[in-house]
């Protein structure tokens, strides 16, 4: 199988696959055991190119100092054969991480968002029938249910993608959003490439500032050229995470923000996510994302919405399953 899920792949498999520059390398374990030694391999190899490295100096500094002198003749020749006999061992392989420094979003006011007595559903089916429920500066809330059970239509609502039936969605004083979800992806200029794209969204960007955003977001060298047409889902949410937190919002609205991203971009995102000081509202079923960038829970179940103070792993700990209805 493959996967993007660390918790998930932590849990099940007993074996890592991994191929990185046409090479395949397994490892034995859970995905944590095969980071643990990856990790020891590449200090391994490291410090075997640097003992290398120390005696091919030596080495060549003789040569060069003595190739000269008809004395030193055969003791120059010997070690130039020895050089030429040398298995040259390849410094690790290092995973490219680009750092970027995000700005901070501006501040809103106290109040992000509200929602009162609002009601929701589709043909004869009721989502949402009298809900309320309010967002404040710097809280971060996900929110849980099973299929169906109305997370992406209460984003929508929020964000203004869709209208209530009844009830008012009433956002904030100085309260400015950015809505993530699966459809903003097709929202892309198709002929437009990578760079064309953010410097159409960032004209006043320097090319450097735009280059680094792209690389912070997995885009480096010639992938900046490529067209949004060709683009993989994970390149295309990638792109648009990198737009909208370019200019930070402060209140961010994300559908499964992490749906299409590989392990690297998640822990970038997750590592820029910790520092964010605007509020959120978002629905994942990454248990890694929601741990660490929840610090409140909306559950939506069949019994109503409950609210849960604290984030996710303290609504693991205290209800005893990590959805409705999944037990750990």
């Amino acid at each position: 199988m493959t996967s993007h899920d660390r918790e998930f792949m932590n849990r099940i498999i007993t074996k890592v696959v991994e191929i990185d520059g046409g090479a395949l390398t397994t490892y034995s374990g859970n995905y944590e055991f095969y980071e643990q030694q990856r990790a020891l391999a590449e200090k391994q190899q490291q410090a075997q190119f640097e003992r290398q490295q120390a005696m091919l100096a030596k080495e060549i500094k003789f040569i060069e100092r003595f190739k000269a002198r008809a004395s030193h003749a055969a003791q120059v020749q010997s070690r130039v054969k020895k050089l030429d006999k040398v298995e040259r061992v390849e410094p690790p392989k290092r995973r490219q991480t680009v750092a970027f420094k995000f700005q901070p979003a501006p501040r809103s006011g106290e109040d992000v968002v509200s929602l009162r007595k609002v009601h929701k559903g589709y043909g004869s089916r009721s989502i949402y029938a009298g809900l309320d429920f309010a967002v404040r500066r710097r809280e971060r809330w996900c929110v849980m249910g099973v299929n169906g059970a109305g997370k992406s239509t209460l984003l929508k609502l929020v964000a203004g993608a869709t209208p209530p039936d009844d009830g008012s969605v009433v956002l904030g004083g100085s309260v400015k959003m950015g809505y993530f979800a699966q459809h903003a992806m097709d929202l892309l200029d198709g002929e437009e490439t990578v760079f064309q794209s953010l410097e159409h969204s960032f004209p006043q960007a320097g090319q450097g500032a735009l280059r680094t955003l792209a690389g912070c977001f997995g885009f480096s060298g010639d992938e900046i050229e490529k067209r949004c047409r060709v683009l993989s889902g994970g390149e295309k949410a990638r792109l648009v995470m990198a737009k909208m937190l370019y200019d930070p919002p402060n209140f961010l609205v994300l559908d499964e923000p992490t749906n299409h991203l590989d392990m690297a971009t998640k822990e970038m995102l997750i590592a820029v996510l910790s520092t964010y000081e605007g509020a959120m509202l978002f629905v994942s079923h990454d248990r890694r994302f929601l741990a660490a960038l929840s610090n409140r829970v909306l559950e939506l179940a069949e019994d109503g919405v409950h609210v849960y103070g604290g984030g996710y792993s303290e609504y693991v700990e205290r209800t005893g399953y990590e959805a409705p209805g999944v037990r750990n």
